[in-house]
């Protein structure tokens, strides 16, 4: 059968002297893996269409086995992604969660939209360490998490001062603080942040600009979550943190950190 899929691809792994092996997350039918031959060769119309990132529209012959796909035509090639090492770093991150935490030929609700949301704020120029806070806060029910961030876990209060317990995963006012001796606690501006990850869309949150020290505590909790609950380690977290080791192999940039 031959589909044509609106997709994003996550990966393209190369296969043979000539082919590749590419998965994209398609809006139609969730992620799929097909076979593009000849897309190694430079002249090949299928070279550019293959490239991590890349937006297109995609025809994809699906058999029983690996589907093949014959044709491809690109809607946005995310050109800003690729010329900036940071930027690349977290959107490689970004599509290795989507790949990590789906299935294939799953439609999962909300995933790709999540996915196009992010990478194209990314392209834009919008920070790429805190687009990548939404995409993992907001991929943690693809992985069966549902953090309570609304109300207490324990008593359900909706005032008081709160911590972040990562054994209930959810928010604990300060009259259940024994709950979990090992929570960490929270301001009201941490804990709104923490909401407005979960809860609001990517392209309604506009330019936030965050303090590195924000970004910093934010990501320490989150990547606890998924360490502690899902176990998945991420190749590219990896490299993040490789890079945040050796800031003098980045470019120099404005500082544009907010509040």
């Amino acid at each position: 059968m031959l589909n044509k899929w609106e997709g994003i691809v996550l990966r393209s792994i190369p296969y043979g002297e000539s082919n590749k092996i590419v998965t994209l997350f398609s809006k139609e039918a969730g992620k799929v893996t097909a076979m593009a031959r000849g897309a190694k060769k430079p002249r090949s119309k299928l070279a550019a269409v293959t490239q991590p990132f890349t937006h297109g529209s995609y025809l994809i012959r699906k058999g029983r086995g690996m589907g093949t796909l014959s044709q491809g035509e690109q809607i946005e090639s995310m050109r800003h992604i690729l010329q900036d090492l940071e930027v690349t770093a977290y959107a490689s991150y970004v599509v290795e969660i989507v790949d990590k935490m789906t299935e294939e030929n799953e439609r999962v609700l909300g995933v790709y939209e999540l996915l196009y949301d992010a990478l194209h704020a990314m392209n834009e120029g919008f920070d790429p360490e805190a687009i990548s806070l939404f995409v993992e806060w907001k991929m943690l029910p693809v992985g069966g998490i549902h953090p309570v961030l609304h109300e207490c876990v324990n008593c359900r209060a909706t005032e008081g001062e709160f911590g972040f317990s990562f054994k209930e995963i959810g928010f604990i006012c300060h009259r259940c603080f024994s709950v979990d001796p090992y929570l960490v606690r929270i301001t009201p501006n941490q804990l709104k942040l923490i909401r407005t990850f979960y809860t609001v869309p990517i392209n309604r949150v506009g330019n936030l600009t965050l303090k590195k020290e924000t970004k910093k505590f934010m990501k320490k909790i989150i990547q606890t979550v998924y360490d502690e609950q899902l176990g998945i380690w991420f190749k590219s977290r990896s490299f993040i943190e490789q890079l945040e080791s050796t800031p003098e192999l980045l470019p120099k940039k404005e500082s544009r950190e907010g509040s």
